[in-house]
């Protein structure tokens, strides 16, 4: 099976006022609690640094602006644990199989909230 090709991981030339503004609000944004950018950032920068981390979530700051503007609506933030439910089942998944090539049988009971 062929892999898939990689794009750049460059960023284009465009407005460096607009760059270094995003920039800066992704910063601040990383340092905040309890939300969503925040904790994008955290999850990136774990994997990949920190300024690698600050430049995407400025891009998702930008990508956020232009579909509040688009849209004419608010915007709702998603929560500090969106990422980790959407993929809950997958994370779950992995865990097991993981715990299954150590030597571990389990057994899974989900737990009422």
């Amino acid at each position: 099976m062929k892999a898939p090709e990689r794009l750049s991981g460059k960023t284009r030339k465009g407005n460096k006022k607009l760059r270094s503004t995003l920039v800066e609000a992704a910063k601040a944004a990383a340092r905040t609690k309890e939300t969503y950018l925040s904790s994008q950032y955290h999850r990136i920068s774990a994997r990949r640094g920190a300024n690698r981390a600050t430049v995407a979530v400025a891009h998702s700051i930008l990508s956020m602006v232009y579909y509040i503007l688009k849209r004419k609506q608010p915007y709702i933030e998603l929560g500090p644990t969106y990422y980790e439910k959407r993929k809950r089942d997958v994370i779950i998944k992995h865990s097991i199989k993981k715990l299954e090539s150590l030597g571990v049988s389990i057994t899974v009971n989900t737990a009422a909230s």
